[in-house]
């Protein structure tokens, strides 16, 4: 089974959130399964290859010239880069100055996508299997597509741009048009044989007003061509009894004591005493979504948890100030880093925090619960997308409870789960349990990557 594989994020090579850790995890555990699996990206002018050979591809001649570079990038293995013009920046998405988008994303994807429906000729996969939309409009520059999956891991970003890009899409550009705009993402979903979100409960939110991003008609049109499969999490890192980053390495067993020396490192870390205040840890990118406001909101009430808030993410700077904002009017509190993404300090949040905060307002699927659970961190989280699915209430089913999910979206929510997650917590027969038993779940790959590769012989059978 060959698959031809396009992303626009593929950890490490090329990471700004969420996608480039599932597009990672798949494209592992696939291989391991047994697929050959040809992983394509932008030539971001930062990956160097090993054993690379290139050729050119016929694209229109708009993009200007284009080439596949290939070769080996490190622990990835084989990956296929596109050099093109105007594709090398120093972030896929947006200038790190101004934290506003490139004013050419538009062009850069377009392009991207014409190189990936050339290759697509060259290469003839099995199953072409699409990413989000950056790579979506390469179904309307191939004449004879191969059967095409495109995994839809946010209807939040959906690349719509000007009209005028209709002209440039040689095959059905009806498919593209969206009102008055071309809309990449929802050619592909008119197009494509399967769309797979990222998550059961995320398939069913789609087809909702409220979740759906205007995409919901659409998406109902496509019937049975829509499936939810789960992400799953690399548990070769994510994992406290082998991770470099913990103060000392744990298992399900001995999760009491791990977490207890994780915690004191990371308070020391931040500059605390241990006063017995629980943890609320935060590994997120800062975006409107993540419900970021949420937390800052909750900051008043932490006194009378009592707790302190451990903050890592990046992104939007209007978010990044509030946070800093907070940090520095109640340093006893809050700790945050908000300039960068530093993988090992999340890795010593997931161990030493008490509980993990994920307010989202939409969420997929999610990686960082999973992340959490894995360590033994009890998640509290909203009661959307991926976070039901991996989620058990432990106020509503205390037998199987792995952590809490509020009741509404929003700051009262937020705030009632995190003081009945604090209640529960401090129980210790309580604690224990949800910490052995979001332990003990499989969060790995292997089952998602082995529905994937059903769906895939489904439709190249």
């Amino acid at each position: 089974m060959r698959i031809l594989f396009p992303t626009a994020e593929l950890a490490p090579l090329a990471r700004v959130g969420g996608l480039a850790e599932a597009t990672a995890g798949l494209l592992k555990m696939l291989r391991m399964q047994g697929a050959e699996v040809t992983p394509v990206l932008p030539d971001y002018g930062n990956i160097e290859l090993t054993d690379e050979e290139s050729f050119d591809l016929d694209v229109p001649s708009w993009c200007g010239p284009v080439r596949a570079r290939c070769g080996r990038a490190g622990d990835t293995g084989e990956v296929i880069l596109i050099d093109a013009a105007g594709l090398a920046r120093p972030h896929p998405y947006v200038d790190p100055n101004t934290g506003d988008g490139w004013p050419d994303n538009d062009a850069r994807f377009f392009t991207f996508s014409a190189a990936i429906a050339a290759l697509a000729g060259v290469l003839k996969p099995d199953v072409l299997h699409l990413n989000d939309w950056h790579t979506a409009a390469s179904i309307g520059f191939m004449a004879d597509p191969p059967p095409t999956v495109l995994t839809i891991h946010t209807l939040g970003y959906q690349g719509v741009c000007d009209a005028n890009w209709l002209q440039r899409i040689p095959f059905d550009p009806w498919r593209f048009s969206w009102y008055d705009v071309a809309n990449p993402l929802v050619g592909a979903i008119r197009s494509v044989d399967k769309i797979i979100a990222v998550s059961p409960n995320y398939a069913r939110e789609m087809l909702t007003q409220e979740q759906g991003m205007g995409m919901h008609l659409e998406l109902e049109r496509r019937g049975d061509a829509l499936v939810g499969i789960r992400n799953g999490i690399d548990t070769s890192i994510w994992n406290p009894e082998t991770d470099p980053h913990v103060a000392h390495p744990y298992t399900a067993a001995d999760v009491e004591e791990g977490s207890k020396i994780a915690k004191a490192a990371l308070l020391e870390e931040a500059g605390w005493d241990d006063d017995g205040s629980l943890i609320l840890g935060v590994v997120s990118r800062l975006v409107d979504q993540k419900g970021i406001d949420l937390v800052a909101g909750l900051v008043p009430y932490l006194e009378t948890i009592p707790a302190k808030l451990l903050l890592l993410g990046s992104g939007l700077q209007h978010i990044a100030d509030e946070i800093r904002a907070a940090a520095d009017e109640r340093p006893d509190l809050v700790w945050a880093v908000t300039d960068r993404f530093d993988e090992p300090l999340a890795h010593r949040i997931f161990a030493g925090a008490d509980l993990f905060l994920m307010p989202s307002r939409f969420e997929p699927c999610g990686l960082a619960q999973m992340q959490a659970m894995a360590y033994g961190t009890v998640p509290v989280a909203t009661r959307v997308g991926g976070l039901v699915d991996t989620i058990i209430d432990t106020d509503e089913n205390r037998d199987d409870g792995t952590g809490f999910l509020t009741i509404t979206t929003d700051l009262p929510g937020l705030v009632d789960a995190v003081h009945r997650a604090a209640r529960s917590y401090r129980l210790a027969a309580r604690r224990k349990a949800m910490r052995k038993r979001g332990m003990s779940i499989d969060w790995s790959w292997d089952e998602p990557a082995r529905a994937h590769l059903e769906l895939y012989h489904e439709l190249a059978d």
